[in-house]
């Protein structure tokens, strides 16, 4: 599964979804639907949790000590496309959305 639900136990956060960065190691998430953590809700899914699409673009940026780290992507059919603006490795790379394991699937935050 690409994506899951960010806090599984929190209804006021049952439209917060979660994907794993292969380009920051981390996760970013997106909220979707009438639950929304941003009012309007700031993104659309297709509902595929294995080939998602999430519109429109999802940007991250972290203040660092040694500036800002950005993170700027497409989700579409199950891939990641970072765009040229991004400050990591894989800036105008396409790649696949890496899988969360089993284990990861059971945690809950």
């Amino acid at each position: 599964m690409k994506l899951r639900k960010q806090y599984p136990l929190l209804p006021e956060y049952s439209d917060m979804l979660e994907f794993k960065c292969p380009a920051c190691g981390h996760t970013h998430c997106v909220s979707i639907g009438p639950k929304s953590f941003w009012n309007p809700p700031s993104w659309t899914f297709n509902g595929d949790l294995e080939r998602p699409t999430i519109n429109p673009s999802v940007l991250v940026t972290h203040k660092m000590p040694d500036g800002t780290k950005v993170c700027h992507s497409f989700i579409r059919d199950g891939r990641i496309q970072f765009l040229g603006d991004c400050t990591h490795h894989l800036a105008g790379q396409t790649v696949d959305l890496p899988d969360f394991t089993e284990e990861e699937l059971k945690s809950v935050p």
